[in-house]
């Protein structure tokens, strides 16, 4: 099950924070916190399952982004974003998804 929650931007896209097993064979246990920037909860949903992300769902607003994680997903070309959860101690940098979805794949 998926952790998570949005906020609703001044100009009313959202900004959409997840916590999911890590994708691939081999992940073990790890997690990663998902941010996704879009027009709705809807559109941020299916821009992650159309990555190949299918079983993610949000359900409630548990676990919202935080004001850091905001401003990191906006300031992304993709609007699109990920590190492992939980952050430790903010030593780890955004990455792109496409970072996650590689090393998923040859993992």
């Amino acid at each position: 099950m998926a952790a998570g929650g949005f906020c609703k931007l001044p100009n009313g896209s959202v900004v959409v924070a997840l916590t999911l097993p890590r994708p691939g064979p081999g992940a073990g246990g790890s997690r990663v916190r998902v941010l996704v920037h879009a027009v709705n909860r809807a559109r941020a949903l299916t821009r992650l399952r159309n990555l190949g992300l299918r079983a993610v769902y949000l359900r409630g607003n548990a676990e919202p982004p935080t004001p850091d994680e905001v401003t990191a997903v906006l300031h992304h070309p993709d609007g699109l974003i990920w590190r492992t959860a939980p952050a430790r101690d903010g030593a780890e940098l955004w990455h792109p998804i496409r970072a996650l979805l590689r090393r998923g794949a040859v993992a």
